[in-house]
């Protein structure tokens, strides 16, 4: 007979079943921690290469505002810093936006546009021009002219001041406040304009067949001064016609290096004057026949005359 005492100090063993380790414990948690760390770093790769498409973008501007003068060492190179980076989402230029200052919002109230047409009326406008261009430090880089057509606004470069970078199509930091500053002017003005680009005579490295060349970069600075007369408020059917003319038609052409034969020209057209040079572009027998105030010729000996004596030396 056994003794009931004994049944008190029998011990009690429970086996369980697997051979589960501690960290079976947090099942798939790891898992989730893990697809969360991958999605974080796909974001933070997304966000880098939308700071890389800005970088050049930036580089351009820093370099254009540390760089008024414009005047760079060498030349007959394009800089790197001109092109674009291939792919880039960051538009060009930037443009006017909506309720801005000149825009064109439907809500602003309108203005009555200015049409200049007569030598006084025209005398005005280099007037205000040439202020403009003496508050923002230009004044020695201006120079107008009345025409028969119209006036003639020449932007051109001095040995003290570049209205571009040198072989580059990005303006100098005063340019760009001086162009951006005239916007507002020409946005309540009723007359087109040509946009004309000049070069001097030094080339670039290389073939010109195909390359870049004086063509290109002359064109590419007058669509540069349309982007940022834009950009300060002109209407875009203001521009008529934007050319590049490479180093074909120098003011200097005794010394085809001359600062005063890089130059972005602004022709303001008088009413008929604009409708001629349309009418030329448009469908053949459309165009209106020339009236007395219309000229299709260049300036007489003496306005050149005059013209080159206003530039300096």
């Amino acid at each position: 007979m056994s003794n009931p005492k004994d049944k008190h100090h029998e011990a009690t063993i429970v086996k369980r079943g697997g051979g589960k380790h501690a960290h079976d414990e947090h099942g798939g948690a790891w898992k989730v921690a893990f697809a969360d760390f991958c999605l974080a770093l796909m974001a933070l790769f997304l966000v880098l290469w939308l700071i890389a498409s800005r970088e050049q973008q930036n580089l351009k501007k820093i370099v254009r505002d540390a760089t008024d003068s414009g005047m760079l060492e060498g030349m007959g190179h394009k800089p790197a810093i001109a092109a674009e980076p291939s792919g880039s989402m960051i538009e060009r230029f930037q443009l006017p936006t909506a309720g801005g200052k000149g825009s064109n919002d439907p809500g602003a109230p309108s203005q009555p546009r200015v049409a200049y047409e007569s030598p006084s009326e025209l005398t005005a406008l280099s007037k205000a021009l040439g202020e403009m261009s003496q508050e923002a430090g230009l004044a020695a880089n201006l120079d107008t002219v009345i025409t028969p057509y119209g006036l003639r606004v020449m932007l051109h470069d001095t040995d003290r001041q570049g209205m571009f970078m040198r072989g580059s199509a990005l303006p100098t930091g005063r340019f760009v406040k001086l162009l951006r500053k005239m916007g507002p002017l020409f946005a309540q003005m009723e007359n087109q304009m040509l946009i004309v680009g000049h070069t001097d005579s030094s080339r670039f490295a290389g073939s010109d067949k195909g390359g870049y060349s004086n063509w290109a970069l002359s064109t590419d600075r007058a669509l540069s001064a349309r982007a940022e007369l834009l950009g300060g408020g002109m209407r875009g059917e203001t521009v008529l016609q934007v050319v590049g003319m490479a180093e074909r038609a120098p003011i200097d052409a005794n010394e085809p290096l001359a600062g005063v034969n890089r130059r972005i020209e602004l022709l303001i057209l008088t009413t008929k004057q604009s409708r001629a040079v349309a009418g030329m572009f448009g469908k053949p027998g459309s165009a209106p026949p020339p009236g007395k105030e219309t000229s299709v010729g260049m300036p007489d000996a003496d306005e050149l005359d005059k013209l080159r004596g206003q530039l300096p030396n």
